[in-house]
């Protein structure tokens, strides 16, 4: 046997374990992060997140050797482009284990492009999503959902990894659902998607600022439904902006189960805002 370093962390309750691997020493295989995801039988989360140096493993060939890279893993074992809540407990990390100074913005790579970071205090992080695409004519597909009849129209979203946003007319109808079992989506999409449901719930105005609302619940591919997802918060402000037409707010605080993150929309690209939290350190036994 052999122990593993770790930090567990959580961005509004989409909780990852997280491991410092500068060098890329780790041999992260499917198998070891499924044993650590595990909630019974390992630590527990809904992704499993290496800091190393891009230069270290071959995913991060096409950026800087000794830019940091967001090794993201979903719990089944498999790996994904970006996590937005991820983004953000891993800027929390960089600054515990690396001493990064986050406060006039870091660069780092993911397996969806360059993104960059910024600390506002108070434990809270704004990452900038890049670019995204919405489908054409509003909706371009169908959602199948245990609790949900009938199938519903949807609308395909690309934050640098796939979504479906299904709006619902109500809270009640939101709460209903039983996502325990993974949404079917028509046509179904080649790599897979993040389905969102979404209900909107008018618009506020915040220190001055006119704000959209709206509250969400998500089935994550590669980890069933999650507390939250910034990605996913992304699509769904991007999707009922473009729902309400001309003149929608540019700026959505959505909520999910595990509390609210901020969408602000610029025509090229999404900067998600929110809280990260790291909650402990230990080391694992490895079986």
């Amino acid at each position: 046997m052999t122990t593993l370093r770790f930090t567990k962390g959580h961005g509004t309750e989409n909780d990852f374990v997280l491991l410092f691997d500068e060098r890329g020493e780790i041999d992260l295989t499917p198998e070891l992060v499924r044993f650590l995801a595990d909630r019974r039988a390992g630590l527990g989360g809904d992704g499993v997140i290496r800091a190393v140096r891009a230069g270290a493993l071959p995913a991060g060939s096409g950026f800087e050797p000794a830019a940091w890279f967001m090794d993201y893993w979903n719990s089944d074992g498999t790996t994904s482009e970006m996590c937005g809540n991820g983004a953000r407990v891993f800027g929390a990390f960089l600054e515990a284990q690396a001493g990064a100074d986050l406060t006039g913005g870091v660069e780092f790579a993911t397996r969806g492009g360059a993104r960059t970071l910024t600390g506002l205090g108070d434990g809270r992080f704004a990452i900038g999503m890049g670019a995204y695409t919405l489908g054409e004519g509003g909706f371009d597909s169908n959602v199948e959902a245990r609790g949900l009849t009938p199938p519903r129209p949807a609308l395909s979203v690309d934050v640098g990894n796939p979504h479906h946003v299904v709006a619902l007319a109500s809270v009640e109808e939101l709460e209903a659902l039983d996502l325990t079992v993974a949404p079917a989506v028509s046509p179904t999409p080649p790599a897979g998607s993040n389905v969102e449901f979404v209900v909107a719930l008018g618009e506020a105005v915040v220190s001055g600022e006119r704000r959209g609302r709206a509250r969400m619940r998500v089935h994550e591919r590669g980890s069933g439904e999650t507390r939250s997802c910034g990605t996913g918060a992304c699509a769904v402000a991007l999707a009922v902006r473009s729902w309400a037409g001309p003149g929608a707010p540019d700026v959505w605080d959505v909520e999910v189960p595990g509390g609210v993150v901020t969408v602000r929309i610029t025509p090229d690209h999404t900067v998600l805002e929110g809280p990260a939290v790291l909650v402990a350190t230990g080391e694992v036994t490895l079986p």
